[in-house]
């Protein structure tokens, strides 16, 4: 059986992620859908014509994981696509933030990632595909952003490792790095502050972030960033020192 899992499934660009696969690949005979919102993982089945697999579990919790792991082991699926979208952030200075809410940022961006990743190896045969969900936050560091920046920095190198190790299984893993998009991350993050007006400006629209991401990711291309606003900023971060691209942030 061919399947095709997504983390983070219940909103935002995890669930863009399970339409558009479940559209495009005539391949995939199930989609394992994870997320802790079983009912919103339930709305989704009647909305893609591939049969959905709900595993309503906390990313976090690691008991609650081996749900997920056990039924890896007793069916031993082929696993064609992994989409580790599952993440949140907060917008706030370090330590102004709850405890929880920082600690958890790093859980659930970056350990539960790499616990998800590891449970599917493996199980993904040739040609497959992992995609991990980054950030522009990742090219730079991000006062008032910080824990979850250097969450996305994390993943971004990460999957650039992870790529070249599976270079020899023929299996490609593409880091997804877009900027701002409009989806429910937002609702979370502005609970504890407001984003730039320049960061609302350059929202992108989900679709076509999952879409560019599936295309690159179909080319061979370890990282996917949308759009002519980010990849010049990601230019910038690349060229100049970041102290200067961090004062010219500040002043806008």
């Amino acid at each position: 059986m061919k399947i095709a899992v997504v983390t983070g499934a219940s909103s935002g660009m995890g669930r863009e992620f399970v339409r558009q696969l479940a559209d495009r690949f005539n391949g995939i005979d199930e989609i394992w859908v994870i997320a802790r919102r079983e009912d919103r993982l339930k709305e989704l089945v009647s909305t893609v014509p591939v049969r959905l697999r709900i595993f309503a579990v906390d990313l976090t919790d690691h008991k609650e994981l081996m749900d997920f792991q056990y039924t890896l082991e007793e069916e031993h699926p082929d696993v064609k696509w992994l989409i580790n979208s599952a993440g949140f952030g907060k917008i706030g200075p370090v330590g102004s933030l709850n405890l929880a809410d920082e600690a958890g940022m790093v859980d659930l961006n970056c350990k539960a990632l790499c616990v998800v990743t590891h449970m599917v190896l493996p199980y993904l045969s040739g040609n497959s595909r992992i995609i991990q969900l980054a950030s522009s936050a990742a090219f730079l560091p991000q006062p008032d952003f910080a824990i979850y920046a250097v969450t996305k920095s994390f993943v971004l190198s990460y999957s650039r490792a992870l790529n070249e190790e599976l270079k020899p299984r023929g299996i490609y893993v593409t880091a997804v790095c877009p900027g701002p998009v409009k989806t429910e991350f937002f609702d979370i993050a502005e609970t504890t502050g407001e984003i730039p007006v320049y960061k609302r400006i350059v929202m992108a629209d989900p679709k076509r972030v999952v879409k560019k991401a599936i295309r690159d990711n179909m080319m061979g291309r370890t990282v996917s960033v949308y759009g002519i606003t980010m990849k010049a900023f990601h230019l910038l971060c690349k060229v100049l020192p970041h102290g200067m691209i961090l004062r010219i942030m500040k002043a806008l």
